[in-house]
């Protein structure tokens, strides 16, 4: 008799509408394959905390902004974290998991990283342009983010958002990474259509930004999408640290890079499941 497979939740929204990306598709393809080394059932992010128990990990990906379900995320995460649930991504990271306070902190300590405040006594430390983006501490997917021109600044209320300059960059790229090591990179050659995304050749110094973000992370079991741009000068400049369930537009790799991210991802879930279980 073949020996029993480890049991995997694999936790998305099917339904939830991405702009100019297909979660389903994307999960429904990724499960698929994950199915060849695991038992893997499908679930929805609401159904998680009670499901979980049942299985040897739970494997978080298109799960859709946790702004939507904040109550029902923070009660899984409290509960993984009791029970010693192996999760994946591990819970540990302190990017986008953890809300925006990641940008502050990596513009306080120097990181190249789009200027950022939370304060209207720290504006003077931005750059003068004409306008701003101002966005929630705990938003995603573009969700409150407004633009403000400068004279407006005063009337924006402190304390939840976070306030930087609107950059006229000359394209948007991504690199994706399992554990601390680097897959593949998609760019955004067209400014104004982020998800109309391309390959991308990094070059040595595009891959030392990168991974100086991924290691200042504390993420060892997981997926992680640095995101940045390209500043008219050449510059690169981080957007985003994306550690809680990136999208990973597998559909635009060829069949060997894709089967390469595949391998990856399981032997780094095989690697977690050979982990003792947090207690």
């Amino acid at each position: 008799m073949a020996a029993a497979k480890p049991r995997v939740l694999y936790v998305t929204d099917l339904a939830y509408q991405a702009r100019g990306r297909r979660y389903c598709d994307e999960d429904i393809q990724l499960s698929s394959r994950l199915r060849e080394d695991f038992d893997v059932a499908l679930c929805h992010p609401l159904d998680a905390a009670a499901l979980m128990d049942g299985f040897d990990a739970v494997l978080v990906r298109n799960s859709g902004p946790v702004l939507n379900y904040h109550a029902e995320y923070e009660a899984f995460r409290t509960r993984a974290l009791l029970h010693g649930t192996r999760v994946y991504n591990q819970l540990s990271g302190r990017a986008d998991m953890a809300g925006k306070q990641y940008l502050l902190d990596l513009s306080a300590a120097g990181y190249p990283v789009i200027p950022t405040v939370d304060r209207a006594q720290d504006l003077a430390r931005l750059p003068v342009v004409p306008e701003y983006v101002v966005k929630p501490k705990l938003g995603a997917d573009s969700i409150g983010l407004e633009i403000v021109p400068r004279e407006r600044l005063g009337a924006v209320t402190y304390g939840d958002v976070l306030v930087q300059p609107l950059i006229r960059f000359a394209y948007e790229v991504s690199f994706y990474f399992v554990d601390r090591t680097f897959q593949y990179a998609l760019h955004a050659p067209h400014p104004d259509e982020r998800w109309r995304l391309e390959r991308y050749e990094p070059t040595a110094a595009d891959l030392d930004f990168a991974t100086r973000f991924v290691d200042w992370n504390t993420v060892e079991h997981g997926i992680q999408r640095v995101d940045a741009c390209r500043t008219s000068e050449g510059e690169l400049l981080l957007v985003e640290l994306e550690d809680l369930n990136p999208y990973l537009s597998l559909d635009l790799l060829d069949a060997t890079t894709r089967d390469s991210f595949v391998a990856a991802l399981t032997a780094s879930l095989r690697t977690l499941l050979a982990t003792k279980p947090a207690t």
